[in-house]
């Protein structure tokens, strides 16, 4: 059996923060605003992974309301869920994700991001999409407000 889901994120960007996007800490004056470190492309991942399994939502299974998701590692939040997604019988297909950001420019660091995230969920390089897009200076990603991040994965029980 096969299961699909898909996943969003988008944070306001601020000062002081660090900027973490699928992992991997990027060189820029600002970082993302959030509970956690606010990494946008693993929060869309793991909704996509709890969304094919009707598992819920990031927010439901890591509130914001939490002291124990403060600032937390969002690597270590996709470990858990991938871990309830081993439980379930799934394995993981492929992922297909996009990055909306106008700036910085992420190519630069995807090759990491996916170093990173394929050894997490135990996939090859070649199951993991992740592309750049900008917003062409509209809205709020594109005037630089904003980051986000859309995910889809497909994945099949064994």
């Amino acid at each position: 059996m096969y299961r699909i889901g898909i996943g969003y994120d988008i944070h306001k960007l601020t000062t002081g923060r660090d900027l973490i996007i699928g992992g991997v800490k990027i060189t820029h004056e600002k970082g993302l605003l959030g509970h956690s470190d606010a990494d946008v492309l693993i929060h869309a991942i793991i909704d996509a992974m709890l969304g094919a399994l009707a598992l819920s939502d990031i927010g439901t299974i890591f509130p914001d309301t939490s002291e124990l998701y403060k600032d937390a590692d969002s690597t270590v939040l996709l470990r858990d869920v991938y871990k309830l997604i081993k439980e379930k019988k799934y394995v993981i297909e492929n992922i297909d994700s996009n990055i909306i950001a106008q700036q910085p420019k992420m190519m630069p660091y995807i090759p990491k991001m996916k170093e990173v995230l394929c050894k997490i969920l135990e996939i090859e390089t070649d199951r993991l999409s992740i592309k750049a897009k900008t917003n062409e200076k509209m809205d709020a990603v594109g005037q630089e407000l904003a980051i986000e991040a859309q995910a889809v994965v497909l994945m099949k029980r064994v």
